[in-house]
């Protein structure tokens, strides 16, 4: 019965998995109508990483397959992750179609990058772009090698599209000293939408679609709006690099928790499904493949096996195979090691703190645990405990030294000395009994 339930179990997990991977991948799009060339509508919003790149990907994909003859990107990001911008702007420098960056909010850090990368630049009154210096996660400045090669990436953006690579620079550099831009040396450049037409950054400031269309000289455009699928939603969403750990470590824990707990159920579940997530999260991405997937699999039968098999090395290995999907899945090694080191790290402890309170006597170790004792109330007697003895008086039959035989009425034993030798033929008398061990004294 029981493993007809975890069969259940199992099964409705990989129907929720199908589900979000298929029915998830509507495209969600809006039309306005117009009757001259067709402009779609392309948002990057949010942190840059590689949940957005695979949006960007099929969206400007569907819009060129559709005949664009411009494609917008609404920008409103406060960057992100150097890697998914290099990928997102070597993307868009690949379109044939025209593109133009519409800075709604903000284009910084990794944001500035791609804008950068676009044809054209339109601002809103109070959008900003720049401040795109290269941090770590912990907050500190990056190496000078990383540093360099960004700086370098925003000198080669802004010189393939005319643009002069100084100000870029400046927006990467703080030792550039642009005071006039209010960025004196020290200070990353962030420019406002007037500075940027100053500096030929931006072609004009707008406040909203309408007017950017006019300056386009395309009022009667037809509108297409390509909005992300629910699939690539959560993709971004389960992709975040603070998402990942709280995934993996909630994955460990339900599966620690069910593991001290009879029968299969919610723990074992949740755990089952913020695994499910996390890959569903990176198939959609483009971050894990197939094989991804079969190591994951095959290191959860190899760690059920070892239940059944002894020796430890086929759990040692499922364990390995799980580790390494997680690390093809990972788009940093960096962080995926810190991913796994917190949810083991946590997993360790309320493992010990499960084992402390409940012990081996429920869930899976209880299949598995020998629990059968020989006791005497199970009437398992190693020796009879005679204390009816103590008291009785005999002789000794041989010299005991201090052990040897003795005669109590017709009955003949072995006893022990309290230390003392004793003579043969001497009376004694039994004073304690211990198992087997008969404690005798001379009278």
């Amino acid at each position: 019965m029981k493993y007809k339930k975890l069969t259940t179990y199992l099964v409705l997990v990989i129907i929720i998995f199908m589900g979000l991977l298929f029915f998830g991948n509507s495209a969600i799009a809006a039309e306005s109508s117009g009757e001259g060339e067709q402009v779609y509508i392309i948002p990057i919003e949010d942190t840059v990483e590689q949940g957005l790149k695979a949006f960007l990907s099929r969206a400007t994909q569907v819009a060129e397959d559709k005949g664009a003859d411009y494609i917008i990107f609404e920008v409103d990001t406060p960057g992100g992750r150097v890697d998914a911008a290099g990928q997102i702007a070597e993307l868009i420098q690949n379109l044939e179609t025209p593109t133009i960056a519409f800075i709604v909010n903000k284009a910084l850090s990794a944001g500035s990058y791609i804008a950068l990368n676009t044809d054209t630049i339109y601002m809103k009154a109070h959008a900003t772009m720049g401040a795109s210096g290269v941090i770590n996660r912990d907050g500190t400045a990056a190496n000078k090698k990383a540093q360099s090669a960004w700086l370098a990436a925003m000198k080669s953006a802004a010189e393939s599209q005319g643009r002069d690579p100084k100000y870029a620079a400046a927006m990467a550099n703080p030792e550039i000293d642009l005071p006039e831009l209010g960025a004196p040396k020290g200070e990353y450049l962030t420019l406002g939408p007037e500075s940027a037409v100053e500096v030929g950054y931006a072609a004009g400031i707008v406040e909203d679609r309408t007017e950017l269309l006019n300056e386009m000289g395309i009022q009667n455009a037809t509108i297409i709006e390509i909005e992300p699928t629910l699939s690539e939603k959560l993709a971004r969403f389960l992709t975040n690099p603070i998402v990942i750990p709280i995934l993996l470590t909630i994955a460990s824990l339900g599966l620690i928790i069910e593991i001290f707990s009879p029968g299969f159920g919610i723990p074992g579940i949740i755990g089952l499904l913020s695994l499910v997530l996390f890959f569903y999260g990176h198939i959609v991405a483009g971050l894990a493949g197939m094989e991804a997937i079969i190591l994951i699999i095959l290191g959860i039968i190899l760690i059920i096996a070892e239940f059944f098999v002894p020796g430890g090395i086929v759990g040692v290995l499922g364990i390995g195979c799980v580790v390494a999907s997680l690390f093809i899945s990972g788009q940093d090694i960096g962080q995926m090691a810190m991913s796994i080191g917190i949810a083991f790290l946590i997993s360790i402890i309320t493992a010990v703190i499960l084992f402390k309170r409940i012990g081996m006597e429920k869930g899976v170790f209880r299949h598995i645990i020998l629990k059968d004792k020989t006791s005497t109330e199970l009437g398992y007697v190693s020796t009879v405990n005679r204390l009816e003895l103590i008291g009785l008086e005999g002789k000794t039959l041989t010299q005991l030294r201090p052990s040897g035989t003795a005669r109590f009425d017709e009955e003949r034993l072995d006893v022990v000395s309290e230390g003392r030798f004793i003579q043969e033929e001497q009376p004694i008398k039994i004073i304690k009994v211990e198992g087997s061990r008969i404690v005798v004294r001379e009278i």
